[in-house]
């Protein structure tokens, strides 16, 4: 059986920012005939609700800060991810909410120290940690369409 790594809120798990979620019946649907392990960096790092957070393009590389406080959020991100790999070291596929800062695969948003949006096509902090291991990846929005 496919051992498919997707974030929690697609799911139905209330753990986005505003403490909704994203579920997506569709994409659940395409799913059932496989071995789903829900993740959330965010909420386990942060807890729900919290307050939004942006990547931002620095010297040492993108990293995830708080659009409340200015604080580096990124460190207890990729502790997260690290952590969920290590201990998934048999997944198949990786699931990532499209446009996150955290999950999106190739949709999160990259901006500039000044907000100046760099691109939109970027794999936020997990996706990144699960490219690196050569985990396949995709976007929901992208799955949904592929299957």
């Amino acid at each position: 059986m496919k051992k498919v790594a997707i974030s929690a809120c697609l799911l139905g798990e209330k753990c986005r920012y505003d403490a909704t979620d994203n579920r997506d019946e569709a994409l659940l649907k395409k799913l059932q005939d496989m071995d789903i392990i829900p993740f959330c960096p965010e909420d386990a790092a942060f807890g729900t609700p919290r307050p939004t957070m942006d990547l931002v393009r620095t010297k040492e590389g993108d990293r995830a800060f708080s659009n409340v406080s200015g604080e580096d959020l990124s460190a207890p991100v990729i502790t997260y991810a690290t952590a969920f790999f290590e201990s998934h070291p048999e997944l198949d596929l990786f699931i990532g909410k499209d446009r996150s800062p955290s999950c999106g695969v190739c949709s999160a948003r990259v901006y500039d120290e000044e907000k100046n949006l760099l691109s939109s096509k970027e794999p936020g902090l997990m996706a990144k940690e699960a490219i690196k291991r050569k985990i396949h990846c995709i976007d929901a929005e992208d799955f949904r369409g592929s299957v």
